[in-house]
């Protein structure tokens, strides 16, 4: 998943993986990746079912996939991934957009694709990769800034103003004190980028802010008058490493 973006991180180069049934395309791709000291070329496949195979054994940062691929398309192979690399669709049909966008890709470049809208796609995808990759390293969240996907731009989110965060399938819903943003993401994903001394999951559909918790009692956490539950499975964990610590009183 890609919805989150933060400030001021120097980026490595993007791992690629090209997908297209057309050597033409993919070789087009390549010359403007080559223009680019961001983006490298990792992989090149001529069908989803091959690019199902690199995924499983190799690390991609940014995959460009086409839509009308044989036997299997970019956007049905797409569903099939859990954990999908960053996705800029690639096609001739301006028809799939929609569909695209509900899969959460980063862009959805019409082909033939000009250099100019090639890079707007990968600027994206680069500020995109900034913020997994800040997360991911642990770099204090709670004065990090994230952007979040709302509908064609982001909103902005200080990290220390999340209060908690819940939920919903292959959906999240922020909750911060003023308001709540809901971002295609799944928690697992958030959990990894988010997770510290500042947050913690609590439950398989809550990761609360451990500064903003109000009380806790037994089995539930209380932010905000929101009563939250403590699974059975992460309570000794909690205790031991959020209330035991003293971060909040028992």
């Amino acid at each position: 998943m890609a919805n989150i973006v933060t400030d001021n991180i120097e980026i490595k180069k993007l791992r690629c993986l090209l997908v297209d049934d057309e050597p033409v395309a993919i070789d087009g791709l390549i010359h403007y990746i080559t223009k680019l000291d961001f983006l490298e070329v990792t992989q090149t496949c001529f069908s989803a079912i091959d690019a199902e195979k690199v995924l499983k054994t190799t690390e991609i940062d940014l995959m460009f996939l086409d839509i009308n691929m044989p036997y299997l398309s970019g956007l049905d192979f797409l569903e099939t991934i859990n954990e999908p690399p960053l996705t800029i669709l690639t096609t001739a049909y301006s028809e799939y957009a929609l569909e695209g966008y509900r899969l959460n890709v980063v862009d959805y470049l019409l082909k033939p694709i000009g250099f100019q809208r090639f890079f707007q796609a990968v600027s994206k995808a680069k500020e995109a990769f900034n913020s997994r990759l800040l997360l991911e390293n642990k770099v204090e969240t709670i004065e990090a800034n994230l952007y979040v996907r709302q509908g064609d731009g982001f909103s902005r989110i200080v990290c220390k103003d999340i209060l908690y965060i819940e939920g919903m399938q292959n959906y999240v819903r922020f909750h911060l004190s003023d308001r709540s943003l809901i971002v295609h993401q799944t928690m697992t994903s958030l959990e990894h980028m988010l997770l510290g001394n500042t947050f913690f999951r609590i439950h398989r559909s809550y990761i609360v802010n451990v500064n903003c918790i109000d009380s806790v009692s037994g089995n539930r956490v209380f932010i905000n008058n929101k009563e939250i539950p403590i699974s059975t499975a992460k309570r000794d964990e909690f205790y031991s490493k959020v209330v035991h610590k003293n971060l909040i009183s028992k």
